[in-house]
């Protein structure tokens, strides 16, 4: 499918509540495509919030949400299948190989079987592909998530804290499938301020739900981001 001119995703006064509680409140942004929007702000701020909306898992409560040219929720079937989604739960069968897993939702997205190779040796993986998921460590398992994330080759990538439970070694086999060098759209969650503003072309700070910062990354001072955890 060729995809529809305009910015990745455009928010205009989004808001989401969870009963009287308000998650998030007139956010607004503009997401060209192929730029990465790096989400600051401590628990409860709103950044999973954000994510699951934009991931069409959630519907917004106010405002207007557009992704990838298509209009939430009305339109989320159209998206769902282009978005790559990396939450803080794996999204994997812990009774299933890895392998087993990748095959699952490579048959999910119409993707061939010899990707799901490429990528198990891409975050070396392939020694340990056939074992039950609950036998490996939490950094293993991470990198079998990112593999599930990916597979498909999303135009958009939603990563929260991707690297989380990853060593270096981990982290740098990766970085081609979630880094720059993937060439998606990226929307990434961090707690690191120094790690995400260098992933960063735009920057959204969220504190109690409302945008404290939004600019472009180079325009954002690192004390500010920092004072969202305060």
């Amino acid at each position: 499918m060729a995809a529809e001119p305009g910015p990745a995703a455009e928010l205009r006064d989004v808001s989401r509540a969870y009963g009287e509680r308000l998650a998030l409140a007139g956010v607004s942004l503009t997401l060209p495509r192929g730029a990465t929007l790096a989400v600051f702000g401590a628990n409860g701020a709103g950044k999973t919030t954000l994510l699951r909306i934009l991931a069409t898992l959630l519907r917004p409560h106010g405002g207007s949400a557009v992704v990838l040219g298509r209009s939430l929720p009305r339109e989320g079937w159209a998206v769902r299948g282009r978005v790559g989604l990396l939450g803080h739960e794996p999204l994997l069968y812990r009774d299933l190989s890895a392998r087993e897993n990748l095959r699952f939702h490579a048959r999910l997205h119409g993707v061939a079987s010899v990707r799901i190779g490429e990528l198990l040796d891409a975050v070396g993986m392939v020694r340990r592909a056939d074992e039950p998921l609950r036998t490996l460590s939490r950094g293993m398992a991470q990198r079998v998530a990112i593999c599930r994330a990916v597979l498909h080759e999303p135009e958009l990538l939603l990563l929260d804290e991707p690297l989380a439970n990853l060593d270096p070694g981990a982290a740098a086999a990766v970085a081609p499938l979630i880094g720059r060098a993937a060439g998606a759209t990226r929307v990434l969650i961090s707690h690191d301020v120094e790690q995400g503003l260098a992933e960063a072309d735009l920057v959204l700070g969220l504190r109690a739900g409302r945008p404290e910062v939004i600019a472009p990354a180079d325009e954002v001072a690192r004390d500010d981001l920092r004072g969202l955890y305060a």
